[in-house]
């Protein structure tokens, strides 16, 4: 019989920080795939393997590349495989978080027209890489440490 306490795979029975990373991975696989539609992805003609010369435009707004779709797909890959143990799904997100705020500051530095922009990124993406970068640190911090405090029996579940 398998240990449930820190590696439950069923969604009734995860901690929060499983179910949190479960659902970051699932938005990145999601994302990651609607990257390749046409229609959700503006001018997907001009869908480029990577750099700044893509014009594919996902939801009209956030510029992607195969490179960059691809890199979504692992990423939400990573979260789903990671949030089957409560310490894995922490880590994922806040390290996950911690990628994100160093892409939302490669944008920030980067000239947007150079081929430093090879993923590639524009201004909508830094600021959402921000957002996710913070959101992700605090869920994995936050909901770490609460699982942390209920597996030590410090806390009780509510």
């Amino acid at each position: 019989m398998a240990n449930t306490r820190n590696t439950t795979t069923d969604m009734s029975t995860r901690t929060p920080v499983q179910k949190a990373a479960a659902a970051v991975g699932a938005v990145f696989l999601l994302v990651g795939i609607l990257g390749f539609v046409p229609g959700i992805t503006t001018h997907y003609d001009q869908l480029g393997g990577a750099g700044h010369g893509s014009g594919a435009m996902l939801l009209g707004a956030f510029q992607v590349s195969v490179l960059h779709n691809i890199v979504h797909v692992l990423f939400g890959v990573a979260g789903l495989a990671l949030s089957r143990q409560a310490r894995t799904a922490a880590s994922y997100l806040v390290v996950g978080g911690a990628i994100y705020l160093v892409l939302w500051l490669y944008g920030l530095l980067i000239d947007k027209s150079s081929s430093a922009n090879f993923v590639p990124v524009n201004s909508a993406d830094d600021w959402l890489h921000f957002l996710l970068g913070a959101g992700m640190i605090a869920l994995g911090v936050v909901l770490g440490r609460r699982d942390r405090a209920l597996r030590d029996g410090s806390v009780t579940a509510r």
